[in-house]
């Protein structure tokens, strides 16, 4: 009996076309941003709206499908941070960094997923999966800190999913306003962030003398001026 390989054969077709059409909607959104219609995604892929909705049942099937793009690339620049041996700061920071470094990168992306001006309910699970994926990342970087130490871990995942939000909502804001460089935000967020943790927890802080932790220095101040006394006005 001659076995039928056409119906598979048909299905990763469909699937690389699919892909196909997923990577020429990235490309649409770079070019027209968050708010791009199906119509210049389906030009971008060199094909009609009919023929696109063939391979997605809606626009928010469409928009799902590319928000799990976005999550893949982004993953993509964490998970090779985390494998470099390092003390558990600094990968709070390079975590923070490739973080900042994926939405630097594709602001557009990034809105459209986040923020879709026209159907923001659609892909909002894939944005929770990805939050989830990197608490949990950061949740056991902090529980392994801590029960190192002889201290309660129970606190772990609670402060990952915290640190999360405020990074995800200061890197919103960075990337709007722009008001000091990627690399001053990272050493912000990770001093408050690790500073914080070691703190309540009781924990020396490994590495806090690093570059990533360190502040801007503060100025000697004026001639004349005794060490700690504001300057006259």
């Amino acid at each position: 009996m001659q076995r039928d390989v056409k119906p598979d054969a048909r299905s990763r077709r469909r699937e690389e076309r699919r892909t196909e059409m997923v990577e020429a909607a990235v490309e649409a959104i770079r070019e027209h941003g968050p708010g791009v219609s199906v119509a210049q995604i389906a030009a971008a892929a060199g094909i009609t709206k009919p023929v696109l909705y063939r391979h997605f049942t809606d626009r928010a099937d469409l928009q799902r499908a590319v928000g799990e793009r976005a999550a893949d690339m982004l993953m993509e620049r964490i998970y090779p941070v985390l494998a470099v041996e390092a003390e558990p700061v600094e990968h709070v920071a390079a975590v923070i960094d490739a973080f900042l470094g994926g939405i630097e990168d594709e602001p557009q992306l990034y809105r459209f997923v986040v923020a879709n001006p026209a159907e923001p309910a659609p892909g909002a699970e894939i944005v929770e999966d990805v939050q989830g994926r990197i608490a949990a990342l950061l949740a056991t970087l902090i529980g392994e800190r801590l029960r190192a130490e002889g201290r309660d871990s129970g606190g772990a995942e609670a402060w990952a999913r915290g640190l999360i939000g405020m990074v995800q909502s200061a890197g919103e804001w960075w990337l709007d306003r722009r008001t000091m460089s990627r690399e001053s935000l990272t050493g912000y967020l990770s001093a408050l962030i690790w500073g914080g943790i070691a703190g309540v927890a009781g924990l020396d802080a490994p590495g806090a003398d690093a570059e990533v932790l360190r502040l801007f220095p503060v100025p000697d101040p004026p001639a004349g001026t005794a060490a700690g006394t504001p300057p006259a006005r």
